[in-house]
């Protein structure tokens, strides 16, 4: 999670791809002109199970000049060693 939250930050569109599940991969990133500025990263919980985990988190940013914060919980696979993300959802 830390990893994928510092490649939005540094803009790693090729690595934001290579982390993301094949079946709920999008097919295109627009991240390269994005104006955000990423201001921080709280990770609330985790759990682990096997092959399967689930991140809680909230991502702080600003858009021109506007705080905004990301709250999602995220779900993960690990194939062949690897941890992929999956999807999220936004809880209430």
């Amino acid at each position: 999670m830390r990893s994928r939250y510092s490649a939005y930050v540094l803009k790693l569109e090729d690595y934001l791809f290579a982390t993301w599940h094949p079946d709920t991969r999008p097919a295109a990133l627009d991240i390269a002109d994005d104006d955000s500025k990423w201001l921080g990263l709280e990770v609330k919980r985790h759990e682990e199970s096997a092959d399967t985990a689930t991140v809680e988190f909230v991502a702080r940013y600003k858009i021109a000049g506007r705080a905004h914060r990301l709250h999602e919980i995220s779900r993960f696979v690990r194939e062949n060693g690897r941890w992929f993300y999956v999807d999220g959802v936004f809880p209430q």
